[in-house]
């Protein structure tokens, strides 16, 4: 498996900043916003990805403390990556148990991102050597699994609110463009796996609305038999449903873990695959450069490199 990119499509890696907890006070909030912050040591006018993480089995990786695989390789290659710990952490299972919008805090996931950036210049200036080094016009968002479904929220996709039957759009205008990785698919007739009934508002999404720039990334084994019986295509939902510009990488052999994105050497990832994760790393952070830069040509150089490859990591489509 190999992706081939050339040094020249994201440049040398630099050393890594990583600074935590970087603590946000936010009204009616049950506890404060704790966010992780890794940055690049060295550069200005960086970007800004926001990165949701999943509802994974394991008590840390579901919080600012996982999903460094992804993290330290974006920050080592020019972006600062903001890491909130959503209500749904296992970390604070004991303090929010009882807190209004238990236990999916959908709305709570997608209003932390909100929050980052309404705060973002207090963030930037509370991380040693970062301030003045933000390009607060170039943000991102990307999220994993139920990240995936807080990452559409934000870049347009529209949600029925299943307590209330309303129609609620959580768009954020300052994200340019987004990753969802691994993300939940449609609701309906399809949705009938047994924990259906347990997350009534994934199947409540409405992606026709979803319009900003997307990539969105599945595993061709990724099967959510919990959900569906759609089997691994119900993930590339947020592509095949959404009006353009999308971009849909599906990765070969990969499952929900696709590799091992969650944490170094996570016992939950059934798919562990070091290079897989390597190659998802590089293919993400070259698509959002060259979205939000468009005069950076690192995706062109990024996905003509996996065409050729010999033993390619995945396949690409777009519309």
């Amino acid at each position: 498996m190999s992706t081939a990119i050339t040094a020249d499509a994201l440049g040398p890696a630099v050393p890594v900043l990583s600074f935590s907890p970087v603590v946000l006070s936010v009204p009616g909030r049950p506890v404060d916003l704790h966010v992780r912050v890794s940055a690049p040591a060295t550069g200005t006018s960086l970007p800004v990805i926001l990165l949701s993480h999943g509802h994974g089995p394991s008590h840390h990786l579901s919080s600012l403390n996982g999903y460094a695989p992804l993290a330290n390789f974006w920050a080592a290659h020019g972006f600062v990556v903001v890491q909130p710990t959503h209500l749904t952490s296992r970390t604070l299972t004991a303090l929010v148990a009882d807190a209004p919008g238990a236990p999916d805090f959908w709305r709570s996931r997608a209003e932390d991102m909100t929050h980052v950036l309404d705060q973002l210049e207090a963030i930037e200036n509370s991380v040693p050597q970062l301030a003045g080094r933000i390009d607060p016009t170039k943000v991102a968002v990307a999220g994993h699994s139920l990240g995936g479904f807080t990452a559409a929220l934000l870049l347009g996709a529209g949600l029925t609110d299943p307590d209330t039957g309303n129609l609620v759009h959580l768009l954020e205008p300052r994200i340019k463009a987004g990753v969802l990785l691994a993300p939940p698919g449609r609701g309906g007739d399809v949705f009938n796996g047994p924990m259906a009934e347990q997350w009534p508002v994934i199947g409540a999404v409405d992606f026709s609305t979803m319009t900003a720039p997307t990539l969105v990334v599945t595993g061709d084994k990724d099967d959510p038999r919990h959900f569906t019986d759609m089997g691994p295509d119900w993930h590339a939902d947020p592509y095949t449903l959404a009006p353009g510009p999308k971009t849909l990488l599906t990765l070969f052999d990969a499952e929900h873990g696709l590799g091992g994105i969650a944490g170094y050497d996570a016992a939950e990832t059934t798919d562990e695959n070091p290079e897989r994760v390597a190659a998802l790393a590089q293919l993400t952070a070259a698509y959002l450069r060259s979205r939000l830069d468009p005069g950076d040509n690192a995706w062109q150089a990024a996905h003509e490199a996996l065409t050729i490859a010999p033993h390619p990591a995945g396949r690409v489509e777009s519309k």
